[in-house]
């Protein structure tokens, strides 16, 4: 499935796009790297295999874009014939309470972790059909099925995400285009540090959930394996969180009293202590 392929894969400069980038690599996989950080993403690229094109734009430059795909289709063309997946993997977090949160915060956050993949896979997308078909990869979250608790932006984006792909799948499985849902719980990333506060500042700190989550590496594994079966959602989670999701689904009323019970008994506080003095 891989092998002589090429997989565009977003967010590759860290976290989950480099435990990506270099399990399909192994997997045989011709790759195009993007993100912000050249510095990093070439880091990457020097440890994956086979070829690969570093192609690093600003993900929320709407207008820019249908020129970035056309390097990239072209790039694909020259090793591999056409771009088989992309991985919308980008985007950001949020820790802050709603009633705290600028509305700036909302806007960036939807921009990053919902309007980007929407308007990469959009330009995309016709080609990918054209040629035949593909696989289309979102990196959502389990707070794209679940409300969390100092996460509204989040939430919103990655539930935006995860219905944008459903749909997408509806109307494109006939024309060979497989999607693949991912709803990771906690990984061992720098999401919780990278993530936005109340004001739009930038955490600045990890917290044990995500020291304690899962490896990216280990994920990447899940996801490749669940491309391969042609799995149409994989929940990547375990313990609590993986228990809040089957709550969803079979009792939502049970899942809104625990997360209002957390915020009465002092999840907003606990996370707000994690935070260096003065940010």
């Amino acid at each position: 499935m891989f092998q002589g392929s090429c997989w565009w894969v977003t967010g590759a400069s860290s976290g989950i796009g480099t435990a990506l980038a270099q399990a399909l690599s192994k997997a045989g996989a011709n790759l195009i790297l993007s993100g912000r950080n050249v510095s990093a993403l070439n880091d990457v690229a020097t440890h994956c295999e086979g070829k690969s094109l570093v192609l690093p734009f600003e993900a929320t430059d709407f207008a820019a874009i249908p020129a970035v795909v056309d390097t990239a289709w072209t790039w694909a063309g020259q090793h591999g014939g056409r771009i088989s997946g992309l991985v919308n993997n980008a985007g950001i977090s949020q820790r802050s309470l709603a009633v705290e949160t600028v509305f700036d915060v909302y806007q960036k956050i939807v921009a990053v972790d919902l309007l980007a993949p929407i308007a990469l896979t959009q330009a995309l997308l016709p080609r990918m059909i054209k040629a035949g078909g593909g696989n289309i990869v979102a990196i959502s979250s389990v707070a794209g099925l679940v409300g969390a608790p100092l996460r509204t932006a989040y939430s919103a984006a990655k539930h935006g995400l995860v219905g944008y792909h459903d749909s997408l799948r509806a109307e494109t499985s006939h024309q060979g285009v497989q999607v693949l849902v991912v709803a990771p719980g906690s990984v061992r990333t720098n999401v919780s540090k990278n993530a936005l506060g109340a004001a739009g500042e930038t955490r600045g700190v990890s917290d044990a959930a995500i020291d304690n989550g899962l490896p990216p590496e280990d994920l990447a594994s899940q996801i490749l394996d669940a491309l391969r079966k042609g799995q149409r959602e994989l929940v990547a989670a375990e313990g609590m969180e993986a228990e809040i999701v089957k709550l969803r689904r079979s009792n939502p009323d049970a899942l809104f009293d625990l997360m209002a019970q957390m915020i009465a008994g002092g999840y907003a506080q606990r996370m707000a202590a994690e935070r260096p003095q003065g940010s």
